[in-house]
């Protein structure tokens, strides 16, 4: 399993800034390694973000994202001691979900 997101949450008003650090390769299946075969395609599909459980943000990537990708967002509502939640689903069925509260 990938090593676990970071996530940073702060309040502002009725707003909160989500910062998101995901640990993940990303090969999008155009690199070729040292004896020149064509490394697999592996990558990030699919991220949602839930406020509190509810949903708040739903985005679709490809194999373009870089590696260890930075996500970031404003959600309006939010306010300090929610929960966010991010999980992601990558194209080989991993998944991987991380929680923070906002502050």
């Amino acid at each position: 399993m990938a090593d676990p997101m970071r996530i940073r949450a702060q309040a502002a008003g009725d707003k909160a800034t989500v910062r998101v650090l995901m640990s993940h390769e990303m090969e999008s299946g155009q690199r070729k390694d040292a004896a020149g075969k064509t490394v697999p395609a592996w990558f990030i599909q699919e991220v949602t973000a839930n406020l509190n459980g509810k949903p708040v943000l739903s985005a679709e990537w490809g194999p373009a994202v870089s590696k260890n990708p930075f996500l970031q967002f404003v959600v309006k509502g939010a306010k300090a001691g929610d929960k966010i939640a991010i999980t992601w689903k990558d194209n080989k069925g991993d998944t991987r979900t991380d929680e923070a509260t906002v502050s």
